[in-house]
């Protein structure tokens, strides 16, 4: 009560004050802020009381008051669009590095950095603490940059070593090693296989001898070209009869609606009387008018 009065009866040189200490007690006395702090009306109130005097336009109190009301905002970018467009502080380094901070934030890196050029082309003061967040961008997202580029190099290692191995062969016959116990060896590529090509004919046959008889193709991934395996087509099977609905309960018949009679409800037929609407009862209770 004591703040709104004191911006009611104001008739000092620097209203802005009345606001900023207003706004500050706000948020000391409720820093969860939350619908009982009502800070986010406040702060339009302030911007829109202030707005017509150019003099503040350049102030660090006046730009921290727009902030805060960005923060209170669903689109806050659209807020500095309007900022920097009104002229409103554009010689200041935070309107330049908060800006840039949301852009990062959202992935938008070539536009968060040709913020802070403009910035440090307009000289927004203080500078040196403009240059510093904008170092600090950069190393950040040259650091991004090269983890991506580590990523994309180690799936393409991936890809070759996985080239150059030789591929196994399930279900093919193994050379035994030894002549008094025969032991087969453990790995099933290169020279421990027996007969490749007979065993991968072999199995090609029966693969399509099965996929003649059965109706549907086997895979062989000794068989299966570069390409892949061929994958059968599915065609879609129209409905032999279309679903039937849910019954649905407490129907109203069509009727006039001139008649000023409330018509009844339709209950189930029975086989007895199956031609005539046997009327719902009425209720034994008296309904609240209120």
């Amino acid at each position: 009560r004591e703040f709104e009065s004191e911006i009611r009866f104001y008739s000092g040189d620097d209203p802005l004050d009345v606001w900023d200490r207003y706004i500050k007690w706000t948020e000391q006395t409720f820093p969860q802020g939350g619908k009982e702090s009502n800070l986010s009306a406040i702060l339009e109130r302030a911007v829109k009381a202030l707005n017509e005097q150019r003099r503040y336009y350049q102030d660090p109190r006046y730009l921290n008051l727009w902030l805060k009301f960005g923060d209170c905002c669903n689109e806050p970018l659209d807020l500095y669009s309007y900022l920097h467009s009104q002229e409103i502080g554009t010689t200041l380094a935070l309107l330049y590095i908060t800006w840039a901070e949301v852009l990062e934030a959202r992935g938008n890196f070539k536009k968060a950095d040709q913020i802070f050029q403009e910035g440090l082309q307009r000289k927004a003061e203080p500078l040196d603490k403009l240059q510093s967040h904008h170092r600090q961008f950069q190393t950040r997202v040259s650091r991004q940059t090269l983890l991506g580029l580590e990523e994309s190099s180690d799936e393409t290692d991936t890809g070759l070593l996985g080239a150059v191995e030789p591929q196994r062969s399930s279900l093919a016959d193994l050379k035994g090693r030894g002549k008094k116990k025969v032991r087969a060896p453990i790995s099933r590529v290169g020279d421990a296989l027996k007969a490749t090509n007979q065993n991968r004919s072999f199995q090609t046959r029966t693969s399509q001898q099965l996929s003649n008889n059965l109706g549907f193709a086997v895979f062989d991934e000794n068989s299966a070209s570069a390409s892949g395996p061929e994958i059968p087509i599915l065609t879609p099977q129209p409905w032999a009869a279309p679903p039937v609905p849910r019954a649905k309960e407490n129907e109203l018949s069509a009727g006039p609606w001139n008649s000023g009679r409330v018509r009844s409800l339709k209950r189930p037929r029975s086989s007895a009387n199956s031609g005539v609407e046997v009327p719902c009862p009425l209720p034994n209770f008296t309904p609240y008018v209120e």
